[in-house]
């Protein structure tokens, strides 16, 4: 890297670019009639200063980023404008159907959804209609379509596609114009231009050659890094990655292009090459680079944020860094607005900036304390990135790694290397598949230690901090960083917070490591203390959950929710009608975004079916039956309906005896091994799943009947679980859970957990493929 410039850094660009930027966030959020009277006020005062400031530099300055910015919020009146009497504006909000071709602008991308398997696509209109016709409307507008992954999945950016769908509004302010919901496959398919379809077969081939040879995680992993493909990436290297502020090398950023431009530029000059010859090999991969990570709004940003950040780290010339960075800002958000209010385009702006502005002034002041050079350069950009993108971090997600300095440092030293090896795997395997498949074995090790590295900093007790999220949140980190750079400038001050944190750090860690807190990271399952009742809950991926059972009483099950953070329940599964297991319904209800509530056949108790049924009625929440034999797929899981094999009761005297044998039984895999779900099935009902030679097999199972006397031991013994988990209430009049039936699961070698004696019960993924068995008021267990 050269050695960084002297005298100060050419800010001059910059307030344009801030004014391009507000203008633009002012018209998106608050209406084109507003955006145009702020171009009024801005012509205005640029008036004003440019006749009281006589013609100084600064005066000039400032006139230009108000013109500016006036201009750019009469361009964005007009966008906005225009998205407001859209066609499809009228029709979304009338909630009607549309038929419509459109062009894709990325890959579909996976989305949790209470109806299955579902993509999210980003896309251009291109026509009202048909899309096969004489009588088609040429369109335009940006939209959002929601579409089964069956036939779905495999679109490819630019190709356009005809489909028909409910037209809804957009859900939130960035220049779309609706959301279409489609049903069914595509009803017309184009091919897509030849080179999407080059880079298509690269990144098919790239991912077939990294799952031959590579472990699931590495080989889902490798993708990601080099082109941004995540569609292999396991959730668990997700949640990881997440947690300990790895996240941004899993998409692609700037970060990628310098990457790659670096080392064709090393290359070329190893060739001795002319500079005009250098700079269009260059032009080049950049161009193919985007081609092959698909020329989405994201990726030009990464790629002009690349080019900039190149220039600042290989050149050396930070003057001419930051009048390309308001460049830059200018240039994109005239091409795309939206990314005025996107979350990524606002971190790769303030990490370029830290990294220009910022990260060489650090860098100086470590070397001054004796620190070598490449390791305060490296400290340098990865504690300025951090610091300075923290509020937006906290903004979007409403957390803070307190990890993520240190996790991005230790990993730092292959990125490079795996993204540039990558890369020539990635053209290996197009060529010639074996060949591609030798280079990825070289990214082996380097991939580990990256796996290894997020793994263990995200186990790491506090490795998070929860923040509210939106503009408090960003408004509380902001001034916390700046009252530690402030701090950290003064010596005594400085001592003080090192003192502090050191002192935090000997408490805090200790009582992590003794008691982690609630919810423990890495949750599979949570059986909630609600008294003597059921009520469970199951990571579904992405945010939502699946409560199987609701307990005895909303307030409970409302409280056990609340303290795991869920918002988003996918699906409500009630294994039979008993009041201990539907009563509390309500609070899972209450506040919350529900998918559907589903029950099995029997809808006896007639009172208890009523109450269900009325409560999802109020709340727009649709009943769905489901029997033995079926599987539902709710997220990221599939349960497997195993039960009740027993006939359905017809008589309702009879309903009460046989509400429990009626039970829905459930097999669901997950990170931790299956699961068996049991409701109170007893053993009539255990019977006749033997008899029928249902595969009860599981790894974990919820104790029927909170442990009665009723559950025997052959069924016990055909589970042959690791870990039972009992929900029952403390000081039951019931007599559960049964000692004998303790014995029996004790002497399968089975551990247990009783919710009666630890209150909620987690079932996580720990290191080493174990599982973790945590009570909120106890410790945790690793089995």
């Amino acid at each position: 890297m050269a050695a960084p410039e002297t005298g100060a850094v050419d800010l001059r660009l910059l307030p344009s670019a801030g004014m391009c930027w507000a203008a633009t966030v002012t018209g998106i959020e608050a209406g084109w009639q507003a955006s145009l009277w702020l171009a009024l006020g801005a012509v205005v005062v640029a008036g004003v200063v440019g006749w009281l400031g006589r013609r100084t530099a600064v005066a000039a300055i400032a006139v230009a980023a108000l013109l500016v910015g006036a201009g750019f919020a009469v361009a964005t009146a007009a966008r906005e404008h225009a998205v407001a009497t859209h066609p499809l504006a009228a029709l979304a909000a009338a909630g009607g159907n549309a038929t419509v071709t459109a062009v894709p602008v990325d890959d579909p991308k996976p989305v949790r959804s209470p109806s299955g398997d579902t993509v999210m696509i980003r896309a251009n209109l291109r026509s009202l209609g048909a899309g096969i016709g004489a009588g088609d409307t040429e369109i335009g507008g940006a939209v959002l379509v929601f579409a089964p992954a069956d036939g779905w999945s495999d679109l490819l950016p630019g190709q356009p596609v005809t489909l028909r769908g409910a037209v809804s509004p957009p859900l939130r302010r960035d220049l779309t114009v609706a959301v279409i919901r489609a049903v069914g496959p595509p009803r017309h398919v184009e091919p897509a231009p030849w080179p999407q379809r080059a880079a298509g077969a690269v990144r098919a081939r790239f991912a077939a050659a990294a799952a031959a040879v590579l472990p699931p995680d590495p080989a889902g992993l490798l993708p990601g890094l080099v082109v941004g493909d995540t569609s292999a990436l396991p959730t668990g290297v997700k949640d990881d990655f997440t947690t300990v502020g790895l996240t941004h090398l899993t998409a692609v950023s700037g970060a990628n292009v310098s990457i790659i431009l670096g080392a064709v530029l090393l290359l070329v000059r190893a060739l001795a090459l002319g500079p005009r010859t250098s700079a269009v090999i260059a032009a080049l991969a950049l161009v193919g680079f985007v081609v092959l990570a698909r020329p989405s709004p994201s990726v030009l940003r990464a790629a002009v944020m690349g080019a900039v950040a190149l220039l600042a780290l290989v050149a050396g010339r930070r003057k001419q860094a930051m009048p390309a960075l308001g460049a830059a800002v200018i240039v994109l958000l005239a091409l795309s607005p939206a990314l005025a209010v996107n979350f990524g385009f606002a971190l790769s702006v303030a990490a370029t900036a830290a990294l220009v502005l910022i990260a060489p002034g650090w860098a100086q002041r470590l070397t001054a304390r004796g620190w070598p050079r490449a390791v305060a350069e490296a400290v340098a950009v990865a504690a300025a990135a951090h610091v300075v993108t923290m509020p937006i971090v906290a903004a979007m997600s409403g957390t803070v790694s307190t990890v993520a300095i240190v996790a991005n440092l230790a990993v730092a030293p292959v990125i490079a290397l795996v993204t540039v090896v990558g890369a020539v795997a990635a053209v290996g395997a197009t060529a010639w598949m074996p060949l591609g498949e030798l280079v990825v074995r070289a990214t082996g090790p380097p991939l580990w230690w990256l796996l290894w590295v997020a793994r263990e900093a995200a186990g790491v007790p506090g490795a998070t901090v929860t923040v509210p999220s939106g503009l408090l949140g960003a408004g509380v980190t902001a001034a916390a960083v700046v009252a530690l750079v402030v701090a950290m400038r003064r010596p005594r001050l400085r001592r003080m917070t090192a003192a502090v944190v050191l002192g935090l750090a000997l408490v805090w860690v200790p009582v992590r490591v003794l008691w982690p807190g609630w919810p423990v990271r890495g949750w599979v399952l949570v059986a909630c203390d609600v008294g003597q009742g059921d009520a469970l809950v199951l990571d579904a991926g992405g945010g939502a959950v699946v409560v199987v059972d609701a307990g005895p009483e909303p307030r409970l099950v409302d409280g056990c929710l609340d303290r795991l953070g869920v918002r988003t329940v996918a699906a409500v599964v009630l294994t039979h009608l008993h009041a201990d297991h539907v009563d509390g319904l309500p609070g899972v209800l209450r506040g919350r975004t529900v998918g559907e509530v589903v029950i099995g056949p029997m809808r006896l108790p007639e009172d208890g079916f009523r109450r269900v049924r009325d409560q999802s009625s109020a709340v727009g929440v649709p009943l769905r039956e489901v029997r033995a034999g079926q599987a539902l797929r709710v997220g990221e899981l599939t349960f497997r309906v195993l039960g009740p094999t027993l006939p359905v009761p017809r008589d309702r005297r009879d309903a009460a005896d046989a509400a429990n044998d009626q039970s829905l039984v459930l097999s669901v895999d997950t990170a931790v091994g299956r699961i068996l779900l049991t409701g109170d099935v007893e053993a009539e009902g255990q019977r006749d799943l033997l008899r029928d030679h249902v595969p009860l097999t599981a790894d974990i199972l919820k104790l029927p009947h909170h442990g009665s006397r009723t559950t025997t031991p052959e069924f016990l013994r055909a589970v042959g679980a690791r870990v039972v988990v009992v929900s029952v209430g403390a000081g039951n009049t019931f007599g559960h859970p049964n000692p004998g039936v303790l014995a029996t699961v004790r002497d399968g070698g089975a551990s247990v957990a009783r919710t009666d004696q630890g209150g909620d019960i987690a079932v996580s993924r720990s290191g080493g493929g174990a599982t973790a068995v945590s009570h909120r008021r106890r410790g945790t267990i690793v089995r």
